[in-house]
């Protein structure tokens, strides 16, 4: 991708934010995005935001960095207030024991089991009342991500439209959590689900939205060759073979396992190495325990990295092949599991 040619931007946020400072960062808006959508894209966007002006809208997710989520609310909430709109994000907090609950219930959303005891639901409803209080949602729409703050519409004199947003695959859930989360669900004026099979029998009407990805994010940044060789060599990467790369949370629906063990088969004809790259969501408490279960997997044709370098995910994901060395790229999440399974799973990393 080409480097964009910014013009000064002219102050968007002058009522709640001083326009006198310099050198002010720039921030993508609907112009820097117009070469890439075209003009009847961004002129429909700038046409749909133009009656929600002002309007005052957050989202209240689980984790402001590690998951596709965040990715995705980093760059949207940016984005819709440089269109005039006033676009919050609220992250709420929790006890480890309230993530490892969440977690099995994420698990669980999409086919996995989940021993639904009356103390986790006690410690899952106590928590996000907890949050409820310490969050004021007095906006004009409050949007809601996955099931970790599910509940907090129970606790809030609704007289706003509240929207669920469901990043996960939701075509085979645990069926007792399912019962359990519905009376939840229901509660809302819509659901947002990314594919149409994992639309559920609801009284709530269901929407979908596709996820996306942001070309202008660090992470999808076109990287030069220099650059590339230079994050290779940083983390002792050798190129002297072909390199297959995952790049995802280390997650047991990212299957690394199974990653390792097709690479494996694949190797007896092939000879590469793989290089599994990863990070841990703040709010995935598996992570860890999933990253050690692979461990021992580790040798000179098999690499693990968790590592929060951005530029490190950027060489992986775009490297071309060129120069002297050959390499294939495999993404578990955009892609059909040839080699990397990405067995169930949100949006992206």
């Amino acid at each position: 991708m080409e480097e964009m040619q910014h013009t000064d931007q002219a102050p968007q946020f002058s009522e709640w934010l001083v326009t006198e400072v310099k050198d002010r960062p720039h921030i993508f808006d609907i112009e820097d995005y117009r070469r890439l959508i075209g003009d009847v894209a961004a002129d429909r966007i700038l046409s749909k935001a133009e009656p929600l002006q002002d309007l005052h809208v957050v989202n209240v997710n689980s984790t402001y960095y590690g998951g596709g989520v965040a990715e995705l609310l980093s760059s949207m909430s940016l984005l819709m207030n440089t269109l005039g709109l006033k676009v919050g994000w609220r992250v709420i907090q929790g006890s480890p024991d309230f993530f490892g609950i969440t977690k099995k219930m994420h698990n669980a959303l999409q086919g996995g089991e989940i021993n639904l005891s009356d103390l986790k639901k006690e410690i899952y409803e106590g928590v996000v009342y907890e949050n409820a209080i310490r969050n004021h949602l007095t906006h004009d729409v409050v949007i809601v991500h996955d099931p970790q703050p599910l509940p907090m519409i129970e606790h809030y004199k609704k007289t706003v439209p509240w929207i669920w947003r469901c990043h996960i695959d939701l075509s085979n859930p645990h069926r007792e959590l399912w019962m359990y989360l519905r009376r939840f669900i229901e509660k809302y004026d819509a659901v947002v689900v990314s594919r149409e099979e994992y639309k559920h029998v609801l009284n709530t009407p269901q929407l979908v939205f596709e996820p996306a990805i942001d070309p202008f994010s660090i992470k999808n940044k076109q990287m030069s060759d220099e650059e590339i060789e230079e994050r290779l060599d940083h983390y002792n990467i050798p190129t002297d073979l072909p390199l297959v790369v995952q790049v995802s949370r280390f997650d047991p629906w990212k299957d690394p396992k199974g990653v390792i063990d097709a690479f494996e088969l694949a190797s007896k004809e092939v000879d590469a190495r793989l290089v599994l790259l990863g990070n841990v969501a703040t709010d995935d408490p598996e992570g860890l325990d999933v990253y050690e279960s692979i461990a021992d997997r580790a040798n000179d044709r098999v690499m693990l990295l968790s590592v929060e370098d951005t530029a490190l995910a950027r060489v992986a994901r775009l490297m071309p092949p060129h120069g002297r060395h050959t390499y294939t790229r495999i993404y578990a999440v955009h892609h059909p599991p040839v080699v990397a399974h990405h067995t169930m799973g949100g949006c992206c990393w």
